[in-house]
């Protein structure tokens, strides 16, 4: 594949070689249907190039040995930046970096988002405010729109677009919400995050719409 593309990305960039079967693994989290194609991947619109060798320039020299998978957009995405998150929520949970646009990045260091939990509905304050009791003194920044709990913010906005790995919840979607979480503690967060979901009834998803299951799931690889 030519070095043009890769560095032109959503590309992620690898420590490793990985199995089809893991990329699809993965790929999963983001899009339940996506599907292998021959020694590809596609999933709504995208389609996940199988990895390929590259140098280390790729990447500034930061990786003695580099893997690439450029992940490349074939249609209307199914919300912005999805080929993109879909790049950085593979170099994530394989410990690697990310090239988009010629920038390299390390996902592990993003401090851009934390988790959100996808709802159908918007919950009501008498809802949500008692689950977030559970974290201390909940302070109302604005009313029904953002809170502040023991050093947390909580946002409820309308989610944009829909994210293939809600998919689940769309049947019964009268206003797909997303309540987003932010602070330093991110144990906390995702924990928070997995008890908010199983109270109104939605699921988690990671800051790159990867549908997380467990806590554990959405900390940086060891």
């Amino acid at each position: 594949m030519a070095k043009r593309r890769l560095r032109t990305g959503p590309t992620a960039a690898l420590p490793a070689k990985p199995s089809q079967a893991d990329l699809l693994r993965i790929v999963r989290l983001a899009d339940p249907g996506a599907r292998a194609d021959g020694d590809e991947i596609v999933a709504v619109d995208v389609r996940v190039h199988a990895p390929v060798e590259a140098g280390a320039d790729l990447v500034g020299g930061e990786m003695e040995e580099v893997w690439a998978v450029r992940v490349a957009a074939e249609g209307p995405l199914p919300f912005d930046f999805f080929d993109r998150y879909l790049a950085e929520g593979i170099a994530f949970r394989l410990g690697g970096l990310a090239v988009c646009r010629g920038e390299v990045s390390d996902p592990a260091d993003d401090e851009g988002g934390g988790p959100a939990v996808i709802l159908p509905v918007r919950p009501a304050a008498d809802e949500l405010l008692p689950l977030l009791e559970s974290e201390g003194e909940v302070e109302p920044e604005e009313e029904g729109f953002a809170y502040a709990v023991e050093g947390l913010r909580v946002l409820v906005v309308p989610q944009k677009g829909r994210p293939p790995a809600a998919e689940e919840l769309l049947p019964f979607a009268t206003e797909l919400t997303a309540v987003e979480l932010r602070g330093a503690d991110r144990e906390r967060l995702d924990a928070l995050a997995l008890r908010l979901a199983e109270g109104l009834n939605g699921l988690v998803v990671d800051r790159w719409r990867f549908r997380v299951d467990a806590a554990e799931d959405v900390l940086p690889p060891a």
